[in-house]
């Protein structure tokens, strides 16, 4: 049975769950799951020593399921954080970190949005428009939390700002989300490429400063 440190997912079986490998593996008899809820604790399990983080994936998405390891020091751990917490310092130390966080957000989300606007780079004529569309989109993507491509670090911000506007558009100037697609391996993807296509050359229309097209969807997702 190993005890070594990994990323595991829900399994049917009561008492296991399954490795990376897709095999069945079952819980140490001394272990239990810490559900998730408690991001101090959980950091202090995984840093002490061997655990199962567990993980399950819904869609493109991976959601935590808490973390299996030894009781006891779950336990111990859970009474040295307590302890800690009952001591005025941690709570200014929290109220300290929290505002530096909350800056830090405010500085990207302004970062994010300029980065959006320098993506669009329309015509003077439309900088009124270009500015307000660039402040829906960073409203919407930068959120902690949002799950959006604004908040991955795998990519540069200039690349971030694109994505996410694109998606925007997705949503907002096309009949994207009343489409029903059928369920064929590529077709979404597919989809998702001709949308971009025709968004951009919507883009291209407003930085080349031609004449705003009667019914454009874009103006019209900007007036709601």
């Amino acid at each position: 049975m190993s005890t070594e440190t990994l990323e595991v997912s829900p399994s049917s079986k009561p008492g296991y769950v399954v490795n990376a490998n897709g095999e069945s593996i079952k819980v140490p008899d001394s272990w239990v799951l810490l559900e998730p809820g408690d991001a101090a604790l959980s950091r202090r399990i995984k840093k002490d020593g061997p655990c199962w983080t567990m993980k399950e994936k819904k869609g493109r998405r991976l959601f935590s399921k808490g973390i299996w390891a030894p009781a006891d020091r779950i336990a111990a751990l859970r009474a040295e954080l307590e302890r800690e917490r009952l001591d005025p310092s941690y709570q200014k130390k929290l109220d300290a970190g929290r505002k530096r966080r909350e800056k830090e957000q405010v500085a990207y989300a302004a970062d994010f949005e300029s980065s959006v606007r320098e993506y669009l780079s329309f015509a003077p004529a439309y900088a009124a428009l270009a500015a307000n569309m660039a402040k829906r989109i960073a409203a919407h993507a930068t959120p902690v939390g949002s799950g959006t491509v604004a908040r991955t670090k795998r990519i540069s911000i200039e690349q971030r700002a694109e994505a996410a506007t694109i998606a925007w558009m997705r949503h907002q100037t096309t009949a994207y989300d009343d489409m029903v697609i059928p369920r064929v391996k590529g077709q979404r993807r597919e989809v998702r490429k001709l949308l971009a296509r025709r968004s951009k050359q919507l883009l291209n229309d407003y930085r080349n400063g031609a004449d705003r097209p009667q019914g454009c969807p874009l103006a019209a997702a900007l007036t709601k």
